[in-house]
């Protein structure tokens, strides 16, 4: 036996950033790292730390029992897996899909893979990506438990947690959709909240302890709020969703009073006075929740 065949062996396909750093963790870890992107060039610091570069997708995923992909979205990634000769080296092998995309796109590529003797997990991201090979690092992976046990000892050297949410191969996808929701929604509101601020003379540097201050709120609220939607109880003790709509109304009028788009605080405020028509203005702003689904 070789000491190559004795090796735990991956291929990364997709150089960009993330996909940079995963190799590069895999290559700490000391497993041998087979690299590919379709823009030549990115693998230049890879190869300099000893992995081995692949002319071809298909060649890079015959080097390894396992491939991940980490590329833009779903469009990416099918349009290098599902090339022929790709498909017919992958067969018999395993796919970690790291790139981001919505659930269904995840269970299509499960079923396509199915289709042509690939077994497939799909996977999310959560941190950024100096976090990976870190203890910081945060993953969400789903699938088949017994495809994830299996190979759960390589992608270990990507650090931090690593969480199996369930054989649905869409719940990491979902997962990763929602947490992308507060993200992004909440850097719009601080985004809109400077451009407030500054308007009125307060400096960006200025507002940021305090802001920091709200953030450490959310937390324990998030988790309260958890067990009101799944309760459907959505109490409104604390902060009745009249008064949360009062309180959007100030920031609607203070934004327009400065010429400042407040598009986005108009809905939020909108979706507040519809709950409070519905007849539930004792309850939390979480009720909005039964709103969106249509309840």
């Amino acid at each position: 036996m070789t000491e190559h065949s004795r090796q735990p062996s991956v291929t990364v396909l997709g150089l960009g950033p993330m996909g940079r750093a995963l190799a590069g963790a895999f290559l700490d870890a000391g497993v041998r790292t087979t690299v590919w992107n379709r823009t030549p060039g990115r693998d230049a610091e890879l190869i300099a730390r000893g992995a081995v570069p692949a002319s071809s997708p298909q060649e890079a995923v015959a080097a390894a029992s396992l491939t991940v992909v980490c590329v833009v979205n779903y469009d990416a990634s099918d349009a290098v897996l599902r090339e022929d000769a790709v498909a017919a080296a992958l067969k018999g092998r395993t796919v970690v899909n790291l790139s981001a995309d919505v659930p269904g796109r995840a269970r299509d590529a499960a079923d396509w893979a199915a289709g042509h003797g690939i077994r497939y997990l799909d996977g999310a991201i959560m941190t950024p990506t100096p976090s990976i090979g870190t203890d910081d690092a945060v993953l969400l992976l789903s699938g088949p438990e017994e495809l994830y046990r299996e190979h759960r000892p390589v992608l270990a050297a990507l650090g931090g947690t690593h969480t199996h949410l369930g054989e649905d191969i869409g719940r990491a996808a979902a997962y990763d959709i929602a947490l992308l929701d507060v993200f992004w929604t909440a850097m719009a509101g601080y985004t809109h909240a400077l451009a407030l601020a500054r308007a009125e003379g307060v400096a960006a540097t200025e507002l940021a302890p305090f802001a920091q201050g709200i953030a450490a709120i959310l937390p324990p609220l998030f988790t309260e709020f958890a067990a009101d939607a799944d309760a459907g109880t959505y109490s409104g003790e604390l902060n009745p969703v009249t008064s949360a709509a009062s309180t959007m109304a100030h920031v609607v009028h203070a934004a327009e009073s400065h010429g400042i788009d407040a598009g986005v605080m108009r809905v939020i405020e909108g979706q507040a006075r519809r709950v409070i028509a519905l007849g539930h203005g004792t309850d939390g702003f979480t009720r909005v929740t039964e709103l969106l689904a249509g309840r």
